[in-house]
């Protein structure tokens, strides 16, 4: 821990792992097959920080050797990707949508371009059709949500169920 004001705040789906930020990220997306398949999803938005401006404020969380240079970070509990960091490097970087406040982290660069998936251009020029979360749930099917709120929380804080 540290005494400084935390910049920004984030953690897992559980809440079992926190973190806090003590400097303002670098946003950025990698395109890579490498990343793509460690959050399951066509690109990882990541947000670059000095790793002496990072703290685990809750848990301590898992971690898997994605190659012979990097490790990746995640919810032992839950599964949430937390970071990536390389072996040598003085940063690391966390997921952006594991940032209490993700729309705060807006993009400034890509990486891996060469994995860019080529229906992007479409989803982001908001063509499709598209619906709420609310306005596309079906009435009889009742979720009670477990995902720890966007915010820190007392320690052994639980989902109402």
């Amino acid at each position: 821990m540290t005494d400084r004001e935390p910049v920004m705040t984030g953690g897992c789906q559980c809440g079992a792992v926190r973190y806090a930020l003590f400097a303002t990220p670098k946003p950025t997306v990698c395109h890579c097959r490498m990343c793509q398949k460690a959050v399951g999803g066509p690109f990882a938005a990541l947000s670059m920080i000095q790793k002496t401006d990072i703290a685990w404020t809750r848990g301590t969380p898992a971690a898997y050797r994605s190659s012979s240079a990097a490790y990746r970070d995640f919810c032992a509990a839950c599964g949430t990707p937390l970071t990536f960091r390389f072996i040598d490097a003085k940063h690391m970087e966390v997921t952006t949508g594991s940032l209490d406040r993700p729309q705060d982290a807006v993009p400034v660069e890509e990486f891996g371009i060469e994995g860019r998936m080529p229906w992007l251009d479409r989803l982001l020029s908001g063509t499709l059709p598209g619906s709420t979360t609310e306005a596309n749930a079906k009435p009889e099917r009742k979720v009670a949500s477990y995902q720890h709120p966007d915010h820190d929380t007392p320690p052994g804080w639980a989902p109402r169920l």
